[in-house]
């Protein structure tokens, strides 16, 4: 099985700097994702370790060996792409052994390692068909398909569910994570969405303007952010980002009566993060006004802001079931001590009280 290393790794087109001198590493046979928005690196940074892209400075090792400055070809890699990338006129058992027959490897071995993979990916009934003839869910499996019979140590996949429709998408999540594991690949893996990153990595990898902004497994990731663009990123809803103000006995919600959510901090200008689960409707605390209530069955999404309608923000609140809310019933708000977080609002990062 092979680990990966990059080191310094910078990826420059022209004047434009695509990734920052990214260092990371990824453990044999773990399930890696490169998260973030449209434009963070995250696909730039795959190519480059497919050796479809060559990095302006720094090193990528695979395994033992460095492959910086290899072809793809001799990396020993498998990758599947967003388009799918079959090719319409071969049938599935062709568009699956296409890889295996331009590296000419042995023809014996075509029929078992088919056969092994078509009974994996559930394709066995298939092998006959054109892509034209099958579904996106079936055409993705296609692809990984030809993936897994290259045996290759390490699979890269560029957000290879996109295509999709959201409960096929959740379908094919489990599948992959079971495929890895069975496979014991190592595997990295990009999206935009984080509910893959939380639901499948065993590390996620947040990137932010080309830099990494945390590298956490998806539980710590959760529980400890390290910055507010960590915070807001991950969980649906993102966490709310409150401003505070100084109040006697320390700092409020700017533009609420208290009350005090931490001593004061001097001349540091600080930020509450609350994450939507964490806030309750409560007899007392801070009070606010309802603006939005979205029921989704298992919960309901309230939005109120803060202050009792005297303009301060709005705080998410996401409550079990079904709430009798309407849009402008006056309500208070409370939440433990324990789940609060604290940001600098000039830099963004983390705090902790004193």
């Amino acid at each position: 099985m092979a680990a990966i290393s990059l080191q310094g790794i910078t990826k420059n087109w022209g004047e434009a700097q695509a990734v920052k001198g990214i260092d990371f590493e990824v453990k044999s046979g773990d399930f890696t994702v490169l998260l973030g928005p449209s434009g963070c690196g995250k696909s730039t940074t795959l190519r480059l370790i497919a050796g479809l892209d060559t990095p302006s400075a720094g090193s990528i090792r695979i395994g033992e060996r460095d492959v910086t400055r290899l072809p793809p070809a001799q990396r020993k890699i498998a990758m599947v792409f967003q388009s799918y990338a079959l090719f319409p006129h071969l049938n599935v058992r062709d568009n699956i052994l296409f890889g295996v027959r331009v590296r000419k490897e042995p023809r014996q071995d075509f029929e078992p390692r088919l056969k092994r993979v078509a009974d994996i990916l559930g394709l066995s009934h298939l092998l006959d068909r054109r892509p034209g003839q099958l579904s996106g869910g079936q055409q993705q499996r296609v692809a990984l398909g030809r993936a897994i019979i290259a045996d290759a140590p390490v699979c890269l996949m560029d957000e290879p569910l996109s295509n999709l429709d959201a409960q096929l998408r959740q379908e094919m999540r489990r599948e992959i994570r079971a495929l890895q594991q069975q496979l014991e690949m190592t595997m990295i893996y990009v999206t935009h969405d984080q509910t893959e990153a939380m639901s499948m990595a065993d590390q996620v990898i947040l990137l932010r303007d080309g830099k990494i902004e945390q590298n956490a497994p998806p539980a710590e990731l959760y529980a400890q952010p390290a910055t507010e663009f960590a915070a807001r990123f991950i969980g649906t809803p993102p966490m709310n980002i409150l401003p505070l103000a100084p109040v006697a006995g320390g700092l409020a919600i700017e533009g609420s009566d208290g009350p005090s959510v931490t001593a004061a901090v001097g001349d540091q200008q600080w930020q509450l993060g609350l994450r939507p689960e964490h806030v309750r409707l409560a007899d007392d605390g801070v009070a606010a006004v309802v603006q939005t209530v979205e029921y989704f069955g298992a919960d309901t999404i309230v939005g109120a802001q803060v202050g009792a309608g005297r303009g301060g923000p709005t705080l998410l609140v996401r409550a079990p079931g079904q709430l009798a809310l309407r849009a402008g019933d006056p309500v208070r708000l409370g939440w433990n001590p324990g789940d609060q977080y604290f940001f600098d609002r000039q830099t963004g990062m983390r705090r902790h009280p004193q």
